[in-house]
């Protein structure tokens, strides 16, 4: 049911050619001479933008909070696509996931191995010691596991925390740099939420707005069914306290990463080595946090599944600005890779993101983005292929089958209104449509190619192997 492998493998096989060729340039230093920064990703699994005591204090992430408040904070900043493996691979590769051929989890329909040069690679061959730790989600491909010099890819996130301490005390005064990127699994252990029986607080939480006046009528069907025949029948008929217990125990699950991350930080200060490294503070995608009353990740495109957290510090040293929340300028996770070579005084490759060093040292040219777009593919062999383009006023969201979707976040910022089908809108709706279908035929997007698939699932059948990530 699948027609898109053809033109991933070309498109695959494009990139990689690039990469090859842009090789020897990738490890060209601006600046042979000068001294490079460290550099430490600390990355969650499945954290919402809002998902930050600074945005939201019914989250408690003291640590977040206080590098957030030393760091450059991007609030518009968003995934590729709201699924694990394939959100990593443009993080770790600067390309869409139709371009890293990693559409869906390793192991489900469309999800493969990656193939394709990491940021690691590129790091380790301009002379960075390299420590990958934590959950990986990218497969077996000898290609894209090379580059790191000390690596464990699974957790738990206490033991990613123990290999990145030992890391930091083995490299502190090192002459070379180093790189550390420290990959979390929580928030994601969301999924161990059980009604009744897991412990949780909840004289304190109150459900948001979308949860009471979500009306699944107006929307695909498939985000219904999601709740009603998928990954969330364990809650759809309960009432608001089964809700609001999952609420606290998403709130429970990103202060148990908040305190992980504290861990390192608080080590990176006491070795002194705060001054010296560059911090990245992210995660691959959202939780729907019970909004639109949804739960988990689906075949859905609200912000709170494509939008993240986004905190990089750059020390004065090398350039940085200290303190900014940024509100111009719109991050997607195709950026990473490319700003951290930039500011490892390596040149980037060719990719489709570009760097954000301009905006975190206050020098050179900021290139502004027009428009967001994100990706969805389906979530084991449930295949509903999605596309988005955001703007700060509009996001527009199509299916290949389900539909369409239109939201006009300048004056509805929680999506409860679809404008899809309203001719006030059509216009707006056109030109965006007009803006989606070139970017699509200008990166060799083959969405149209897709096929979708049926939802194969009768009440009361366990759930499918790896459903849960």
């Amino acid at each position: 049911m699948l027609r898109m492998c053809c033109c991933t493998r070309e498109s695959l096989l494009f990139v990689l050619a690039g990469l090859l060729t842009l090789g020897a340039a990738s490890a060209v230093f601006a600046d042979e001479l000068a001294e490079r920064p460290n550099i430490l990703v600390l990355c969650s699994d499945q954290q919402h933008w809002r998902a930050l005591g600074f945005f939201d204090p019914f989250f408690k992430t003291p640590h977040q909070d206080a590098l957030a408040r030393q760091a450059v904070v991007f609030e518009s900043a968003f995934c590729t696509t709201p699924q694990c493996s394939p959100s990593r691979s443009s993080m770790l590769t600067g390309f869409y996931p139709h371009r890293t051929g990693m559409l869906n989890n390793v192991g489900a329909l469309g999800g493969t191995h990656l193939a394709l040069p990491t940021v690691g690679k590129m790091l380790q061959q301009a002379g960075y010691t390299t420590g990958y730790f934590g959950k990986w989600h990218l497969g077996r491909n000898p290609v894209g596991n090379a580059g790191w010099s000390e690596q464990v890819k699974h957790g738990p996130d206490d033991a990613t925390s123990r290999r990145g301490l030992d890391f930091l005390r083995r490299h502190a005064q090192d002459e070379a740099p180093w790189a550390l990127f420290l990959m979390y699994v929580n928030p994601h252990d969301i999924y161990h939420y059980q009604p009744g029986s897991s412990s949780v607080r909840t004289d304190d939480v109150a459900l948001p707005e979308s949860w009471s006046r979500q009306d699944f009528s107006t929307v695909p069907t498939v985000h219904k069914q999601f709740m009603t025949d998928n990954q969330g029948r364990f809650i759809w008929s309960l009432g608001e306290d089964a809700w609001k217990g999952y609420r606290d125990f998403y709130r429970q699950k990103v202060r148990l990463y908040d305190d992980q991350v504290g861990r390192v930080l608080t080590e990176l200060k006491r070795l002194g080595l705060w001054e010296k490294t560059v911090i990245v503070a992210t995660s691959d995608h959202g939780d729907m946090d019970t909004h639109h009353r949804l739960v988990f990740k689906g075949p859905f495109m609200y912000e709170q599944m494509i939008r993240i957290p986004m905190i990089i510090r750059v020390p004065k040293a090398f350039g940085g600005v200290g303190h900014r929340v940024v509100t111009d300028y719109d991050w997607g996770h195709v950026d990473l890779t490319p700003t951290l070579l930039d500011l490892a005084g390596v040149k980037p490759p060719e990719c489709d993101g570009w760097s954000a060093k301009p905006v975190l040292t206050g020098r050179g040219a900021v290139r502004r983005r027009e428009f967001v777009i994100s990706e969805y593919y389906g979530k084991q062999t449930w295949i509903n292929p999605i596309r988005t383009i955001r703007t700060h006023r509009f996001k527009y969201n199509v299916y290949i089958e389900h539909g369409e979707e239109l939201y006009d976040l300048q004056n509805d910022p929680g999506e409860l209104i679809n404008l899809a089908g309203n001719p006030k809108f059509a216009t707006a709706k056109a030109r965006l449509r007009r803006k989606l279908d070139q970017w699509i035929a200008a990166h060799n997007d083959p969405f149209y190619t897709f096929e979708t698939t049926p939802l194969k699932r009768r009440p009361g059948e366990q759930p499918l192997p790896g459903e849960t990530r």
